[in-house]
């Protein structure tokens, strides 16, 4: 924002205006009880040039992952990501490009969405994307929405191999329906089929899992898929978009919704967003997908064009028809979704993806026979996953950012049973030397 300095007279002024006599009236609907009593003790003023320079000297203080050899996962990866997506998404008709509501004026904008809803189907082999949402756990809460008003039924199972952030937005959405939400165990690290035989019923609406799970684990979704669709509940999945290079995408095993966290297709980590959640399914469930749908169709001089062709939004329908609340535009990263996977194409994704595989099972072997340091699932996974360790995890963590690498999540944080467990993800910026320095690391703190 800009440097905006006040003087006394200004301030005085601006209060004249708004019709008060001191800025203390404006604090009169805080109650005094919770009024800060003490002085704030704040260094003496700067001018514009000082506070840059103090800024930018905060700014210095952050480190990235460029300066950092990342093995952070959980959701948020360090993938590569071409400069052509900046480039395009800087382009000022869609870094600036407001809800493209008028379609004479936005079909650029349309387009592009368009060609991002054409392509998440033909990776996820679903029938239907929607125009993107905020993030995987906001999809994943929608996706409740759908499954009840599908199925008529209200039950909602969720694997504890969900991540537990996901499953708290979940919880969230659900309650004001009404919705009781169960889980499911996991038995070495994966999703329990027989307590999943166990619980659902005649009332479940669906069941939600996560394809790689928290764990970086595979799921077992062809069986996953008959326990549920035999009781005529809906199965929802939650995977990497990058694993899709090489492992089946939900399409293939029947599933009624797929959704997924769009960071890894281009979009940098920011600090944790602006990210992308992706919905898709099936062709005869289109009505009740939640946000934005776009359309290719004709004008009556026979060109092509682009429309918004479902908008379910209350603003837009009677609102006891209306399948979200969802008001932020987030077609700018679902642009950069769409460039990165433009950029790509087919073989690229499954490059990728295949190297996440054999970076990720290189260090895993090369950590798992190290003293104090285990594989803590004995099960197939993707680009994540778990380690048992001896040494404290947090201090793994600390020690790791004083040498150069963010070791990996910290899954006490999660849950207090897990306080020995470091999750720890492979992309494939990672390079040989990196992960054998690592190793080193990982010999000298245990």
């Amino acid at each position: 924002m800009p440097f905006i300095p006040n003087t006394s007279e200004d301030i005085k002024e601006m209060l004249k205006k708004i019709g008060v006599s001191s800025f203390e009236e404006l604090l009169r609907d805080i109650p005094e009880d919770i009024r800060l009593k003490k002085p704030l003790n704040l260094p003496p003023p700067l001018s514009e040039e000082e506070i840059k320079e103090h800024m930018k000297r905060l700014a210095f203080k952050n480190k990235t992952t460029r300066e950092l050899v990342s093995f952070l996962g959980a959701g948020s990866y360090d993938h590569i990501i071409p400069s052509v997506v900046s480039f395009v998404i800087s382009r000022p008709e869609f870094y600036t490009a407001y809800t493209p509501y008028q379609a004479e004026v936005s079909q650029g904008t349309l387009q592009a969405i368009y060609e991002y809803q054409s392509l998440i189907c033909e990776l996820f082999d679903m029938d239907v994307s929607n125009a993107s949402m905020y993030d995987a756990a906001s999809a994943l809460g929608e996706s409740v929405h759908m499954a009840r008003d599908i199925t008529k039924r209200k039950k909602i199972l969720v694997s504890l191999g969900v991540h537990p952030w996901y499953q708290r937005t979940i919880l969230t959405y659900s309650h004001g329906l009404g919705v009781p939400v169960e889980n499911i165990k996991e038995n070495n690290g994966v999703t329990d089929l027989e307590d999943l035989k166990d619980k659902i019923d005649e009332n479940t609406a669906g069941v939600i899992i996560q394809h790689p799970n928290f764990f970086g684990n595979l799921e077992p979704v062809f069986e996953v898929e008959r326990i549920v669709h035999e009781k005529g509940a809906l199965l929802i999945v939650d995977v990497d978009p990058i694993s899709l290079g090489i492992l089946e995408p939900p399409g293939k095993y029947n599933a009624d919704i797929a959704i997924a966290e769009g960071q890894p297709l281009g979009i940098p980590q920011s600090f944790g967003g602006p990210y992308l959640g992706i919905l898709t399914t099936k062709r005869q469930y289109i009505r009740l997908i939640p946000g934005r749908l776009i359309g290719k169709t004709t004008d009556s001089s026979g060109k092509t064009g682009f429309v918004m062709t479902l908008q379910t939004r209350e603003q837009h329908i009677r609102r006891e028809k209306a399948t979200s609340n969802i008001c932020t535009n987030e077609a700018l990263m679902a642009l950069a979704a769409t460039v990165f996977l433009s950029f790509f194409g087919k073989e690229g994704i499954k490059e990728i993806a295949n190297q996440c595989v054999q970076k990720s099972h290189f260090l895993a072997e090369k950590i798992d026979k190290l003293r104090g340091y285990s594989l803590a699932f004995p099960v197939p996974f993707f680009k994540e996953f778990t380690i048992r360790c001896t040494t404290s995890v947090k201090k793994i963590i600390k020690k790791g950012i004083e040498k150069g690498f963010l070791a990996g999540v910290d899954l006490g944080r999660f849950n207090p049973d897990w306080k020995d467990l470091l999750l720890i993800a492979v992309t494939e910026r990672r390079k040989k030397e990196e992960m054998e320095n690592f190793v080193e690391f990982l010999i000298s703190v245990s």
